[in-house]
């Protein structure tokens, strides 16, 4: 076996043990750092009752909320890349309305099924859920106006085909918002693998210079990495900002 492949193994075999403490209701602490508190669902305090489910809350392993800086509006369409349990699945859904659409891409079956079971206890109806790989989205060109991702990019052993199919599926003018471990700049690919395993999300992070520099080569605009909290030494959960130039930019 590669490392490739094992590291893709690794990954598959941590998140069906992901979904399968969801599916028991027996939540773990965030995928990206030992701190329910700041990570997973700590990182929706803001969020109101009713909002969201709550077994879609303590099922979130992510390292922010994507959906507070997407700045989300009535009636667009909305991919999330890697959408898990489907807290912000179904955010992302009461926030665009019943004109609004919402995809959510996973490449667990496992997890499709528990995010299944909370949208329909959330009683949304524009929500379609995609089996597949951020590598590979199963979604026609120019079909979303915003995409969301929270912490699963930096899983990802092929990024520049993630960052490609990103700029291929959002429709001119579309914009990411985006939550995800960032390392910085100084530290080299081996340093971020001695702070952590890839599946806890900190091995395959990309570096602020790289995240940026990925996103200006598929032709995105007005790109920015904003450290927010620190998830390893030297290692940050970040929010990213870009967006496609639309046809008259």
């Amino acid at each position: 076996m590669t490392d490739t492949t094992q590291a893709q193994e690794d990954v598959r075999a941590y998140y069906r043990e992901k979904a399968a403490e969801a599916a028991r209701a027996e939540p773990d602490v965030s995928c990206c750092a030992p701190d329910p508190v700041r990570f997973g669902p700590g990182a929706y305090v803001d969020i109101q009752p009713g909002d969201g489910t709550d077994a879609a809350l303590l099922a979130s392993l992510g390292c922010g909320n994507p959906t507070a800086v997407a700045e989300l509006r009535e009636g667009e369409t909305v991919l999330d890349l890697g959408s898990g349990a489907g807290l912000d699945l179904i955010l992302s859904a009461r926030r665009v309305g019943p004109d609004g659409r919402v995809f959510g891409l996973d490449f667990l079956e496992e997890m499709l099924a528990v995010a299944r079971t909370n949208i329909e206890d959330a009683e949304i109806d524009n929500i379609v859920l995609l089996k597949g790989n951020i590598e590979q989205v199963p979604l026609p060109a120019g079909t979303v106006d915003v995409i969301i991702s929270n912490c699963v990019i930096n899983l990802s052993l092929d990024k520049p085909a993630v960052f490609a199919e990103m700029a291929r599926v959002l429709a001119p003018g579309g914009r990411l918002g985006i939550s995800d471990v960032v390392a910085e700049d100084h530290l080299t690919a081996e340093d971020r693998a001695e702070r952590g395993s890839r599946a806890s999300c900190v091995a395959g992070a990309l570096s602020r210079a790289e995240y940026l520099a990925l996103l200006a080569e598929v032709g995105f605009v007005d790109g920015e990495v904003e450290f927010t909290q620190e998830a390893a030494d030297g290692m940050h959960a970040a929010i990213i900002r870009a967006r496609k130039p639309g046809e008259d930019s």
